[in-house]
């Protein structure tokens, strides 16, 4: 079972890798957030140990980031201990907690856990439909090998669509993924925003092939 340690400690990782190591576990490292999350990319690790105090990216950004593509378990070993800190990390995704210093044999018992509840698969960290490429992971979109710039809103949009390639997202679903609430009204703020996508996105916006709308229900995205 592939293992990715995400920690700036390198004694801990050391200690990790030869422990964990040992008792079978292929051990992919990573010293900073932004590695974490090309590694995991990379790797497509089955499980996930993740330290919150990284440099570039702290902990809560890179599971957010993760959980875009991803769902595999994640483990946060980290030596904050306190209640607002677990609960932060858990509500962004994160599978279980572990606080430093830890056992050992606590920790191996929690990844025998995850192990069993959850098969490990992960999901595509790229998308692509006609010249465009939208990574999950790194959270950036690219036409014809160029960089196309979205704001956070049409991000967040075309994102929830990708993670959905074909199914059809509901209107209230996009309102609950963008603003948090399924009760904000939409009052054409969805139409907006999907004119805008396949103005950069579309090659021929007005007759879109790839964000399509389904007339009284929402969206859809066809690779």
């Amino acid at each position: 079972m592939k293992l990715l340690i995400a920690d700036d400690d390198p004694q801990l990782v050391r200690a990790l890798r030869i422990t964990l190591g040992a008792h079978g576990y292929d051990v992919v490292e990573a010293s900073d957030g932004a590695a974490a999350i090309t590694s995991a990319a990379q790797a497509r690790p089955d499980i996930i140990l993740l330290d919150l105090g990284m440099p570039q990216l702290d902990g809560i950004q890179v599971i957010q980031a993760l959980r875009g593509w991803t769902n595999a378990p994640i483990i946060v070993v980290s030596g904050r201990t306190g209640s607002a800190d677990k609960v932060e990390a858990l509500d962004a995704g994160a599978d279980d907690y572990v606080t430093k210093p830890f056992q050992i044999d606590e920790l191996l018992a929690r990844l025998r856990a995850l192990s069993r509840r959850t098969p490990g698969s992960t999901g595509e960290s790229v998308v692509s439909f006609g010249d465009v490429v939208v990574d999950l992971a790194s959270k950036s979109v690219a036409r014809d090998g160029h960089r196309v710039h979205l704001t956070p809103t049409e991000w967040r949009m075309l994102e929830h669509l990708a993670r959905n390639p074909g199914a059809l997202v509901t209107r209230q679903d996009l309102l609950k993924e963008i603003w948090g609430s399924d009760q904000v009204t939409d009052s054409g703020y969805l139409r907006l925003y999907m004119s805008q996508l396949r103005k950069k996105l579309e090659a021929s916006p007005a007759e879109p092939v790839h964000l399509l709308t389904e007339s009284g229900m929402g969206y859809r995205l066809v690779l």
